[in-house]
């Protein structure tokens, strides 16, 4: 789960990390009040929205005033904000941060992550601040430290002097830089975070460290176990059917292919994908029903694919084996029913109770396409995308 840039900020001063005073507004009139309360003579209005490269689309802008603060604000609120990570179709600003203008001498870059390779959180930092990690990794991976965190003692005073010493902080830096690492370290580990990143962390003229933006991303399978980080969710950032899919327990990730997917399994489900792409067309989802799925939940998986506007067609892929096939074709064909079925609908069953699944489908009086195997399957699928 990800959350705004203005929650992570509230929650990195809960764990005594340093970042610039600021208030989420949702008006012009909030705006213009809070440059006032927060003092100084310039502030950043910043749109909040779960993506990067806002700056660039015309999301954070510098005001001089209260009043240029309020009509910033006035111009965010509502606007689709276009950047590289939303696509074409942008996302709407409901929120905006108004922020302390920092006086900044140096731009640099923190973030924490689990390296999967040594099962340890990870410390990364660069001198390449304000830019985009993945750029600075492919052009000058000699610029990214990397520190991994002994889980038994934390984040130790070696490591940040070392950090500092490769940012080039200095002994007045690496104490600056000992309490937030240490506060970020922290959070991550009590909020069951997956990723934090400080892009850019900034130092000062006064030599003061902080956190001038703040991405924070939070393990779903967690959440009950933080009630407070839950709260934070922002369902205007969410796809309404992924939404729908976790009221239902189901895996399901939109993409922006035109062919459905209803698979029991992730593995098949990746196959499945991969084999579209193969026959020449691009899946619209992964979805995964589970092993353990009854009628009612593949009922709710096959609504949420054919409330996509975008599905030209179905592909059904089934491998019964905790999951039976009978149940999944009972499932297909009451939804089928229920939502009116227009589209074509491919299906490829195996394994438990498989003929009587094949009998549910064919006595259904539904239009369903048989397959036998998933090359066939895919063949089918793409080929009633391609003639359309």
């Amino acid at each position: 789960m990800n959350v705004h840039e203005y929650q992570a900020k509230d929650l990195l001063r809960e764990f005594g990390v340093k970042v610039p005073a600021g208030r989420m507004v949702t008006s012009a009139e909030e705006a213009r009040r809070a440059a006032e309360e927060l003092g100084g003579s310039v502030w950043v209005v910043k749109a909040q929205i779960h993506a990067g490269g806002r700056g660039k689309g015309g999301g954070v802008k510098i005001a001089k005033s209260p009043q240029e603060a309020a009509d910033l604000a006035a111009r965010m609120l509502g606007m689709k904000l276009v950047t590289h990570q939303t696509g074409p179709e942008g996302k709407t600003v409901h929120w905006v941060y108004v922020e302390q203008g920092s006086k900044i001498a140096r731009e640099l870059y923190l973030g924490i992550v689990l390296d999967r390779k040594t099962s340890r959180l990870t410390i990364m930092a660069s001198t390449e601040g304000g830019v985009e990690i993945e750029e600075v990794a492919a052009r000058h991976p000699e610029k990214i430290l990397r520190v991994a965190i002994d889980p038994a003692v934390g984040v130790q005073g070696y490591q940040v002097r070392r950090l500092a010493f490769g940012l080039d902080l200095g002994a007045a830096g690496a104490k600056e830089l000992g309490p937030f690492l240490t506060g970020l370290y922290k959070m991550f580990l009590e909020k069951d975070a997956s990723l934090a990143e400080i892009n850019p962390l900034v130092v000062t003229e006064s030599g003061e460290i902080i956190a001038l933006d703040a991405k924070l991303n939070f393990d779903d399978n967690s959440l009950f176990r933080h009630p407070d980080v839950a709260a934070l969710r922002d369902v205007h950032e969410e796809d309404s059917k992924e939404i729908e899919a976790k009221k239902h327990d189901l895996s399901y990730i939109s993409l922006s292919g035109n062919i459905g997917c209803m698979v029991n399994g992730a593995g098949l489900a990746m196959a499945t994908m991969d084999i579209i792409k193969l026959y020449g067309c691009e899946p619209a989802n992964f979805l995964d029903v589970g092993g353990g799925a009854n009628k009612e939940k593949v009922t709710a998986a096959f609504k949420i694919i054919l409330s996509d506007p975008s599905v030209k067609a179905v592909l059904i892929n089934i491998f019964g084996g905790i999951m039976k096939c009978d149940v999944i074709a009972e499932g297909v064909v009451a939804a089928a029913k229920e939502a009116g079925l227009k589209l074509p609908v491919v299906v490829r069953l195996e394994g438990t109770n498989v003929e009587m699944g094949k009998k549910i489908l064919k006595e259904s009086g539904l239009a369903l396409v048989s397959a036998d195997g998933l090359a066939d399957a895919a063949k089918k699928v793409t080929d009633l995308v391609k003639k359309k």
